[in-house]
């Protein structure tokens, strides 16, 4: 089992940044691929960013504002969001597809964090 805990969200003007965190804890953790999804109030949840074995991808909307990264030592994942708009504005989560030494591989979800852009 892997538990996905989310921090870092807020409240920020248009333009500003956040850096978000998601840190997973459990026995034996190997993460073979994570990201960040992003959903919108009364939307589907959307990718924003993933970290997969053939590269990074990003949406097109957090292109070249949005940078996510991987600390495995730490079992973290961070989320650099920079140039924010108000479009941005939702729930964030984070997202791990992983493996234990007492689980086969599976999906993980953190709870969410709020994102608020002020205009």
């Amino acid at each position: 089992q892997v538990q996905l805990v989310e921090s870092g969200g807020g409240l920020v003007q248009a333009g500003g940044s956040l850096r978000l965190s998601c840190v997973a804890s459990g026995r034996s953790i190997y993460i073979f691929d994570s990201g960040w999804y992003f959903q919108a109030p009364g939307k589907q949840r959307e990718l924003v960013a993933r970290i997969a074995r053939d590269g990074v991808i990003y949406a097109d909307s957090v292109k070249g504002r949005f940078t996510i990264s991987r600390d495995n030592a730490k079992n973290t994942g961070y989320l650099q969001m920079n140039s924010l708009k108000p479009e941005d504005t939702g729930v964030y989560y984070c997202f791990a597809q992983a493996v234990t030494a007492s689980d086969s591989v599976r999906d993980y979800w953190g709870q969410g964090t709020q994102v608020t852009v002020s205009s």
